[in-house]
Protein backbone atom coordinates (compact mmCIF):
# COMPACT_ATOMS: atom_id res chain seq x y z
CA UNK A 1 0.00 0.00 0.00
CA UNK A 2 2.67 2.48 0.54
CA UNK A 3 4.65 2.43 -2.86
CA UNK A 4 0.81 3.00 -4.44
CA UNK A 5 0.75 6.63 -2.92
CA UNK A 6 3.43 7.16 -5.14
CA UNK A 7 1.99 6.31 -8.82
CA UNK A 8 0.97 9.76 -9.65
CA UNK A 9 4.52 11.04 -8.45
CA UNK A 10 6.12 11.69 -11.04
CA UNK A 11 9.41 13.39 -9.47
CA UNK A 12 10.87 14.00 -6.13
CA UNK A 13 13.34 16.02 -4.99
CA UNK A 14 13.74 17.81 -8.58
CA UNK A 15 14.52 13.79 -10.28
CA UNK A 16 12.33 11.89 -12.26
CA UNK A 17 10.81 9.04 -10.45
CA UNK A 18 11.41 6.13 -12.87
CA UNK A 19 9.96 2.74 -12.88
CA UNK A 20 11.44 -0.27 -13.65
CA UNK A 21 8.60 -1.37 -15.98
CA UNK A 22 8.50 2.32 -17.90
CA UNK A 23 8.47 1.39 -21.26
CA UNK A 24 10.07 4.63 -22.51
CA UNK A 25 13.10 3.87 -20.75
CA UNK A 26 16.64 3.40 -22.76
CA UNK A 27 18.16 0.41 -22.63
CA UNK A 28 22.03 1.10 -22.46
CA UNK A 29 24.52 -1.21 -23.68
CA UNK A 30 28.01 -0.33 -21.57
CA UNK A 31 28.42 -0.15 -18.04
CA UNK A 32 29.13 3.63 -19.08
CA UNK A 33 26.38 4.40 -21.08
CA UNK A 34 24.15 3.06 -17.59
CA UNK A 35 25.86 5.21 -15.46
CA UNK A 36 25.37 8.40 -17.13
CA UNK A 37 21.93 7.12 -17.19
CA UNK A 38 21.81 6.28 -13.44
CA UNK A 39 23.09 9.43 -12.45
CA UNK A 40 20.18 11.42 -14.40
CA UNK A 41 18.11 9.06 -12.56
CA UNK A 42 18.80 8.09 -9.56
CA UNK A 43 15.02 6.85 -8.12
CA UNK A 44 13.78 3.62 -8.86
CA UNK A 45 10.36 2.03 -8.29
CA UNK A 46 9.21 -1.24 -8.33
CA UNK A 47 5.82 -1.43 -7.90
CA UNK A 48 5.64 -5.67 -8.04
CA UNK A 49 8.41 -6.35 -5.44
CA UNK A 50 7.44 -3.28 -3.55
CA UNK A 51 10.87 -1.52 -3.67
CA UNK A 52 12.24 1.90 -4.43
CA UNK A 53 16.00 2.49 -4.86
CA UNK A 54 18.07 5.59 -4.12
CA UNK A 55 21.46 5.85 -6.06
CA UNK A 56 23.07 8.39 -3.35
CA UNK A 57 25.79 11.21 -4.27
CA UNK A 58 29.17 10.01 -3.63
CA UNK A 59 30.92 13.22 -3.33
CA UNK A 60 30.32 17.07 -2.98
CA UNK A 61 29.01 18.27 -6.05
CA UNK A 62 31.53 20.74 -6.81
CA UNK A 63 33.99 17.95 -6.82
CA UNK A 64 32.14 15.18 -9.05
CA UNK A 65 29.16 16.54 -10.23
CA UNK A 66 25.84 15.57 -9.58
CA UNK A 67 25.62 11.81 -9.64
CA UNK A 68 23.22 10.75 -7.34
CA UNK A 69 20.75 12.52 -4.99
CA UNK A 70 20.79 13.72 -1.28
CA UNK A 71 19.50 12.80 1.93
CA UNK A 72 17.00 15.02 1.50
CA UNK A 73 15.15 13.26 -0.86
CA UNK A 74 14.82 10.36 0.62
CA UNK A 75 13.38 12.43 4.02
CA UNK A 76 10.99 13.84 1.00
CA UNK A 77 9.78 10.24 -0.68
CA UNK A 78 9.16 9.34 3.27
CA UNK A 79 7.02 12.55 3.41
CA UNK A 80 5.39 11.93 0.36
CA UNK A 81 4.58 8.26 1.44
CA UNK A 82 3.18 9.14 4.82
CA UNK A 83 0.85 11.95 3.50
CA UNK A 84 -0.54 9.51 0.78
CA UNK A 85 -1.08 6.70 3.37
CA UNK A 86 -2.36 9.63 5.88
CA UNK A 87 -5.11 10.75 2.91
CA UNK A 88 -6.03 6.89 3.24
CA UNK A 89 -5.74 6.35 7.10
CA UNK A 90 -5.72 9.61 9.05
CA UNK A 91 -4.66 9.80 12.18
CA UNK A 92 -2.32 12.22 14.16
CA UNK A 93 0.87 9.98 14.51
CA UNK A 94 1.02 10.38 10.81
CA UNK A 95 0.63 14.03 11.17
CA UNK A 96 3.06 14.55 14.03
CA UNK A 97 5.48 12.37 11.44
CA UNK A 98 4.68 14.32 8.52
CA UNK A 99 5.83 17.61 10.51
CA UNK A 100 8.99 16.40 12.20
CA UNK A 101 9.89 15.45 8.15
CA UNK A 102 8.79 18.77 6.97
CA UNK A 103 11.09 20.03 10.11
CA UNK A 104 14.23 17.87 8.88
CA UNK A 105 13.24 19.40 5.28
CA UNK A 106 13.45 22.91 6.63
CA UNK A 107 16.63 22.40 8.80
CA UNK A 108 18.55 20.79 6.07
CA UNK A 109 17.54 23.92 3.52
CA UNK A 110 18.67 26.28 5.90
CA UNK A 111 21.84 24.63 6.27
CA UNK A 112 22.57 24.51 2.62
CA UNK A 113 21.94 28.23 2.63
CA UNK A 114 23.82 28.61 5.45
CA UNK A 115 27.35 26.47 3.39
CA UNK A 116 25.76 28.74 0.02
CA UNK A 117 26.87 31.84 1.86
CA UNK A 118 29.64 30.64 3.30
CA UNK A 119 30.94 29.55 -0.27
CA UNK A 120 31.44 26.04 1.10
CA UNK A 121 28.03 24.43 -0.42
CA UNK A 122 29.20 21.33 -2.67
CA UNK A 123 32.44 20.54 -0.81
CA UNK A 124 33.82 18.81 2.25
CA UNK A 125 34.80 22.03 4.05
CA UNK A 126 32.61 22.50 7.23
Amino acid sequence: MALETLKNVKEIGGYPLRDVDDTDVPTPTTKEEWDEFDKKNPIWIDHESGRIMFRIQSAPVKEVGVNGCQVDTLIEAAKLILEGLDDKLPCSDNNEAIRCLSSALYWLKQRTIDREQRGVEGTYQP
